[in-house]
């Protein structure tokens, strides 16, 4: 109702678990390194949990856009299952056969079968269960028996357990404490910190296409007052606050209206941190308060004091080099990893006098820096980095960018057949994906900085900061980040969203002529009237001689990945020859 109103293409305080929404707050981008570091271990548990409404479905949402190709995921969304029917779930989710008369053995003999051929087949079996804390102490106790399936040197099954506090109260009971003792990796997921909350409205709003100041700061600390960080309930208020704000005609989130909101969502006696509060209670906020000064003393300073001791490095590295070596982001359906729309300041940063340096990798190894010796910027002129940031990466494109004219650097992007999409800052995933980024990073004194991921040279990249070029080697780089990493994308004329097997449009005859071209021959004289299964395996083939999920799903990877052979003027990040 209200999203005509507010210059809005979609509701951006939905609560359906889209990642494209996602706001990756620190927490939430250690749980999901926890998740990956825990898929990569060798069989046993990962516990994710957190309170309701934190984001826990979301993460997982997040954590399949980002498995290796080699896996196949079992995802079981509602567990309130006897064994009987939790083993036929599995089976289902994993499209092995059985009998309806089977029994407990042959649903296991017939589950075993399966593990054995995905491990011949260099295949990871990894079993997702949310709202874990559902499960009956026997079914708990069957899936422990299930990670017993192993060869002589390896677990066949990886488990990840997802649900709320309630599930680490039953796993602390004397007949699971075997379950218990087998986790390898776990994470509490808590409510967003209060400084975190204009981010995160922020995020969802540019996604949403916002171009103005919807909540302001005032409103922001009252809204955190009600709802204590937890994003759902963020999400609900923000929602009826928005309608109510419109119904006002008004410009602006007030005050009054956020308190209407909240007490029409909460209602008057069942406020969800009052007494008689049923979504979160005492203990909740407890465990808030308490993550709150946890998280206080890890301040950003402090990590970027940590990040300059050999320790600190050493440990850094070695966890980001662990999950890295086994995150490969993919598409999945029915979500996709775009993003839409992101606010840029409208400040303007004074040029350095210096000149730059030359784009293109120097033929001998160039002159190399650290960042904690270059020039940041005073802090009043941080958030500018980060439109400086888009124009230097359009200007890659041979577009010119003037972010007090076009906020919204990725409505500005669309409207010249680009597209945005976020990634996490993994280094060997933006070479995979070939393109110029934009990196968050933060500065000696912890402020948020952005700059040009302009290319890469085996283990250096090139950096442009506030008008700036650096060399830098990618593990000192890595020290620094803190966020995400955008990049833009070419999308075709016909492109609205990906393509799956069974979708009719004109896409299809986009995919066959950039095929054709990739392959060396003639465009179909004919072309399906659907994506069929022909077609399909195509693609397939493709994908799986590029290291891309091999699904057949036609979104952002496949399309850059197409684009980068097909098109040729296009920016590299990792230029050919640069890597002999």
């Amino acid at each position: 109702m209200y999203n005509n109103y507010f210059g809005l293409s979609e509701a951006p305080f939905s609560i359906a678990p889209d990642p494209r929404f996602l706001y990756m707050s620190e927490q939430h981008r250690e749980a999901l390194a926890h998740l990956l570091f825990g898929v990569a271990s060798n069989g046993g548990f990962i516990l994710l949990t957190g309170e309701v409404g934190t984001g826990k479905t979301t993460v997982l949402r997040c954590l399949l856009e980002q498995l290796p190709k080699h896996t196949e995921v079992a995802f079981i969304l509602n567990p309130k299952y006897t064994v009987m029917g939790l083993l036929s779930a599995i089976c289902d989710d994993l499209g092995i056969d059985y009998s309806p008369s089977s029994d407990m053995k042959d649903y296991v003999d017939a589950l075993n079968e399966r593990l054995l051929e995905n491990h011949r087949n260099n295949l990871q079996t990894v079993l997702i269960i949310d709202e874990a804390q559902n499960l009956s102490a026997d079914v708990l106790e069957t899936i422990r028996l299930l990670t017993n399936l192993e060869t002589n040197t390896q677990k066949l099954l990886q488990v990840i357990l997802v649900g709320q506090p309630e599930l680490l109260e039953m796993l602390e009971r004397p007949e699971l404490r075997q379950l218990n003792q087998r986790i390898t990796a776990r994470y509490h997921l808590r409510a967003l910190r209060q400084e975190e909350l204009a981010d995160y409205i922020a995020h969802r709003l540019s996604i949403a296409g916002a171009e103005g100041q919807l909540f302001p700061e005032a409103t922001i600390k009252h809204l955190y007052k009600l709802t204590k960080g937890v994003p759902r309930l963020i999400n609900i208020v923000c929602d009826r606050a928005l309608l109510g704000t419109y119904v006002e005609r008004q410009n602006q989130v007030r005050n009054q209206t956020i308190s209407n909101a909240a007490s029409e969502v909460f209602g008057k006696s069942a406020h969800p941190f009052s007494g008689q509060g049923q979504l979160v209670g005492r203990g909740a906020v407890l465990v808030v308060l308490l993550g709150l000064i946890v998280v206080a003393a890890l301040t950003p300073q402090g990590r970027a004091l940590l990040s300059q001791m050999n320790t600190a490095e050493t440990a850094s590295s070695q966890k980001r080099d662990s999950v890295a070596a086994f995150a490969d982001p993919a598409e999945m359906v029915p979500t996709d990893i775009e993003v839409a729309e992101i606010n840029t300041s409208s400040q303007t940063l004074e040029q350095p006098e210096q000149p730059e340096q030359p784009e293109l990798p120097l033929p001998e190894l160039p002159e190399l820096s650290n960042p904690s010796t270059w020039h940041w910027q005073d802090v009043e002129h941080a958030t500018a980095t980060e439109a400086l940031a888009y124009k230097d990466l359009l200007e890659l494109w041979g577009i010119s960018y003037d972010p007090r004219e076009n906020p919204s650097i990725c409505r500005f992007a669309e409207n010249h057949a680009l597209r945005c999409a976020f990634f996490p800052p993994d280094f060997d995933d933006l070479a995979r994906l070939n393109r110029p980024a934009v990196l968050s990073l933060f500065n000696p004194q912890g402020q948020k900085y952005h700059a040009t991921l302009v290319s890469m040279q085996d283990d250096l990249a090139q950096v442009k900061l506030v008008g700036r070029l650096h060399w830098v080697l990618l593990d000192d780089l890595r020290l620094w980040l803190d966020g995400r990493a955008t990049v833009v994308w070419r999308k075709p004329d016909a492109y609205t969203g990906l393509l799956a097997p069974g979708d009719t449009g004109p896409m299809i005859g986009w995919l066959d002529e950039q095929l054709a071209t990739i392959q060396g021959r003639a465009p179909l004289a004919e072309l399906p009237e659907t994506y069929d299964e022909s077609f399909v395996r195509q693609v397939r083939r493709f994908q799986s001689s590029r290291g891309l999920r091999a699904d057949g799903v036609v979104g952002p990877r496949t399309i850059i990945q197409i684009n980068t052979e097909s098109q040729a003027d296009l920016p590299l990040l990792v230029r050919p020859g640069a890597e002999e």
